[in-house]
This record gives structure tokens, sequence and C-alpha cells, in this order.
């Protein structure tokens, strides 16, 4: 078993026994996901899935529903977190919009105008999609997923844009965890006291309604967006076709959780970057059954706690492949 091959690789290795700490964690949990003891992490690429939420309508946060548009724009031209971000830990960026309100961007690599919708419909009201919708959306991540396995990508970082989609995260996280709703509910990308209450009334309505519906998948797609379901469909296809994945933060996790109800192995291999601030994240991680290896308060989404993962992983495949054992130094 690769687990207890890659336990033993590095209890050997010419240092004390667990002195590398959680980056010895990490490093097995690498090795699991390529079922190697030699992975590897380059050539590697952030995917960014950007999506908007008729929820916005209700008042659950701060920013108006044109700033996903601003903030794809800022990222095709390279000066967004998450740009900086990729370029400083040699990380190919991919932005794919899925279900936006942005103007049609001109055409460039780093770009795929895959649009099943211009928004989500206010969850708060009607159902967020149809199953029809969903399924589209999931195939737009199946074919980023297949796009990356052709290009011969070994680690493929999972992130998303899309203002007002901490409210949709929140309301599948409840209904998937089982959860009561008020706990998934954060300050996203910024609230005051009457935001978040709204934030809270529309989920708790949203979920309601959901779990009322006897069908799963149309429950699902009743809270969804464009984005988290295309995530999903990434996060299923890239267990199916061996890709490393690293998640980034409490929208990523919900599209994990939907991956995993429909797909009960879509996690096989992933790999959780961090624990955000989000309240919701943490559940959310517990019931994935995956370990977060940053907590480092980050709340900004775009892949961007996935990113500062990579530097790691590059060290733990270090450790792995290139680090003499204690019989090699002493001949023993």
């Amino acid at each position: 078993m690769i687990t207890d091959a890659a336990r033993q690789r590095l209890d050997a290795l010419a240092k004390p026994q667990g002195s590398l700490g959680r980056l010895e964690r990490l490093a097995i949990r690498l090795a699991e996901t390529q079922g190697t003891l030699a992975p590897e992490t380059r050539p590697r690429r952030l995917v960014v899935f950007a999506g908007d939420h008729g929820v916005v309508a209700e008042g659950v946060g701060l920013w108006p529903a044109e700033v996903t548009a601003a903030m794809m724009r800022l990222m095709l031209d390279g000066r967004s977190t998450c740009a900086a971000l990729a370029r400083a830990s040699g990380t190919e960026f991919l932005l794919i919009d899925a279900g936006s309100k942005a103007p049609c961007f001109p055409p460039a690599p780093g770009y795929r105008d895959w649009r099943i919708a211009h928004g989500t419909a206010n969850l708060a009201r009607k159902p967020a999609m149809t199953v029809a919708d969903f399924d589209a959306a999931w195939s737009v991540g199946t074919r980023a997923a297949e796009e990356a396995a052709a290009d011969g990508i070994r680690v493929l970082a999972i992130g998303e844009m899309g203002i007002g989609n901490t409210t949709a995260a929140a309301c599948l996280a409840a209904l998937l965890t089982n959860a009561e709703p008020a706990t998934m509910v954060g300050p996203g990308a910024g609230a005051t006291p009457e935001s978040l209450a709204r934030k809270r009334a529309a989920v708790a309505t949203a979920l309601t309604r959901a779990r009322a519906e006897p069908d799963p998948r149309h429950a699902i797609a009743g809270l969804c967006g464009y984005e988290i379901a295309a995530m999903a469909g990434c996060i299923a296809a890239a267990a199916r076709l061996g890709l490393t994945m690293v998640l980034d933060g409490f929208i990523t996790g919900a599209a994990a959780l939907v991956a995993r109800a429909l797909e009960p192995d879509a996690l096989r291999t992933a790999i959780a970057a961090h624990r955000g601030e989000e309240p919701g994240h943490a559940p959310v991680l517990a019931a994935l059954g995956l370990e977060p290896f940053l907590d480092w308060q980050l709340r900004l989404g775009e892949g961007s706690g996935a990113l500062l993962l990579l530097p790691l992983l590059d060290a733990a495949a270090a450790v792995l492949r290139d680090v003499a054992t204690l019989a090699e130094v002493t001949g023993g």
C-alpha cells in the first residue's frame, strides 16, 4: 500500500523520524494521490471558475454583482492576487467562465468562455438552477480536467470567483452535511450586521425548500452556482484521470461535497490546501475527511490558498524523491 510505503520511506531517510513534522504528512498524501514514491508537482495549473449569483439581489454582501466581471478582467490582465501568486509559484493560470454576466473578453490562452448562462436565479426566491443547467456546468468542469490531462498537467489547483457564492456554498454545505444553516454562514467578501442577517435568512429559506425536494440532484441544483457545479465536475473528473488536485477554500469545499455526493470516489486524489476563516470551512473539511495543511486566516478565494501550498508540495516531493536513506549514508 502506497501509504505504508511512503511512511516507511520517510522513516528510513537520513534524519530523525518525524522531524519534518506536517511536511511528512503532506508528502504521504501527495504520494497517495499519485500512487508513487516519486511524485511530480510540475507542470501545474490553477483553474479559476467564474459565475454570478442572483441571490446578490437580496443584499447578502457588500459588493454588487458587477465586481465578478471586474475581477475577471483583473485576472486576465495578470494583476489579481491569484495571477500574481500563480506567477510566483510557477503555475499556469486559466480562467473559465462557467456562468457570469461579464462581457465576452477577447480570446486568450488563459481564458475560456464556456458559459452555460449569465448567472443563476435568486435562490432565496426560487431554485438557482435546473438539473439540466447543473449537468451542463458539471460538463464544463469535466472538460477542464480532460484538457489539463491532455496537456500533461500533474497538479491541478482549483479555485473560484463569483460575488454571492459564499451564500450558495453555505446552502450546499448545510444540505450535504445536515448542519444547521446558520453555522455555515460567514461574512464572505465582507458584511455588515444587516447584510449578514439577510444572508442567514436567504440561506435558511433556500435550505428549507431544498430539504423538501425528494430528488437530491434537484435539491443540489436549486442551491448551486455555475462555477460551483463546474468545480464539482472538475474534481470528479480529475480523480478519474489521476490528477493531483489542490482544493482552495470554503466554496471549493462545497463543490467537493457536491462532487462526492454524486461520485463517491471523487476525492481520491484531492489535497485540502488550508482551513479558511469562513465558519463553515472547518466542518466541511471534517465532513470530507481532508486534512488542511495551512491555517493562515485566509478568506480571499480565487485559488489563492491552493497556490500558497504549491511550494510546500514541491518540498514534500523533493524529500520523498531526493533525500538519501540512513542505510545509504552508513552503508548498513
